[in-house]
């Protein structure tokens, strides 16, 4: 059995959404009870990741990181067209990937008690982001 949806998130530009409960609803009303949701952002500046769900210091702490590792405005870099964070973000992509898979068991996400799934905006200004959820399983 298979099943496919886009979900779209409305960022308020960088920083991490939340979409477990979105992702959650998709799973419940697939029919799938033991498998895998494989999740797909068709964007090359956010990022889809699996982390701390409880203390959101570990999410800031994370956009530290980034920060020190893609900054805004690097002089090196030659792709801006889009403004001081072009690059940044697609670096900061790159490192934090575009896609997960999570397995589904009982019909339900099988997450760890303190992981979440989230949206990583990397732009800075407020973005349309599109993430395909594509289930399969029994």
């Amino acid at each position: 059995m298979h099943h496919q949806a886009t979900l779209q998130f409305a960022t308020s530009g960088r920083g991490t959404r939340s979409i477990t409960q979105a992702v959650a609803g998709v799973v419940a009303t697939s029919g799938v009870r033991t498998g895998l949701v494989h999740l797909f952002a068709q964007h090359t500046s956010c990022a889809l990741v699996i982390t701390e769900n409880a203390d959101s210091d570990v999410r800031r702490d994370l956009e530290t990181v980034l920060a020190r590792l893609a900054p805004d405005g690097d002089p090196a870099y030659r792709h801006d067209t889009e403004g001081p964070d072009d690059m940044a973000a697609h670096a900061r992509t790159v490192i934090s990937g575009e896609s997960l898979t999570v397995p589904i068991g009982g019909g339900r996400l099988l997450l760890g008690t303190w992981q979440g799934l989230y949206l990583w905006e990397h732009r800075t200004q407020p973005q349309q982001r599109s993430v395909v959820v594509t289930i399969l399983g029994e």
